[in-house]
């Protein structure tokens, strides 16, 4: 009568468990990326994911009709169906400065390869050590605090809401 399993079955079970898992997980990314839509909530988050040296900058023009995204300043390719519809010509870009308040950000200038101007929409820019630019976006009656560091970036109903968790996070510092 045996009592225990031997060294090789338990190996062929180890074994099959592990081809059942990796075929599960990568098909459960498969999915995820599939339903992945951009947006403004998981813009800052998306741009620090891309692998880049200097900077990831995504740059809308024409009214915000076309987005790209740009790598260390080279087009990116890969991520043309994530911006189908991103923004529209509503949004609003603010800085803001703890002597001046908010104010409205001048708009970027942008050559294209024909070196012609075009008008920029909206831009944002992710530096090599994660950093982004300190701003807040007004869209769709909610403004996006893209400020912080370590957090996901905050949704407002309001860009005094906004100011309002600025001010009383300076507050608590002080």
């Amino acid at each position: 009568m045996r009592r225990a399993f031997s060294l090789i079955e338990l190996l062929i079970v180890v074994v099959i468990i592990g081809v059942v898992y990796s075929l599960s997980v990568s098909g459960f990314a498969k999915v995820s990326d599939k339903e992945f839509k951009l947006n403004l909530g998981n813009l800052k988050e998306y741009l620090q994911g891309i692998e880049h040296r200097k900077s990831v900058k995504i740059l809308c023009l024409d009214e915000c009709s076309s987005c790209e995204i740009y790598v260390d300043g080279t087009n990116n390719e890969a991520s043309s169906g994530k911006l189908d519809d991103f923004l529209d010509e509503s949004v609003r870009v603010y800085t803001y400065d703890f002597s001046y308040g908010t104010q409205l950000k001048p708009k970027d200038i942008y050559f294209n390869e024909e070196d012609v101007e075009e008008e920029v929409c909206f831009s944002y820019e992710v530096d090599a050590k994660g950093v982004g630019e300190q701003v807040y976006v007004e869209f769709k009656e909610r403004v996006y605090d893209f400020s912080t560091y370590f957090k996901p970036t905050p949704k407002y109903s309001s860009l005094d809401a906004a100011l309002e968790a600025k001010e009383e996070l300076v507050s608590q510092l002080r």
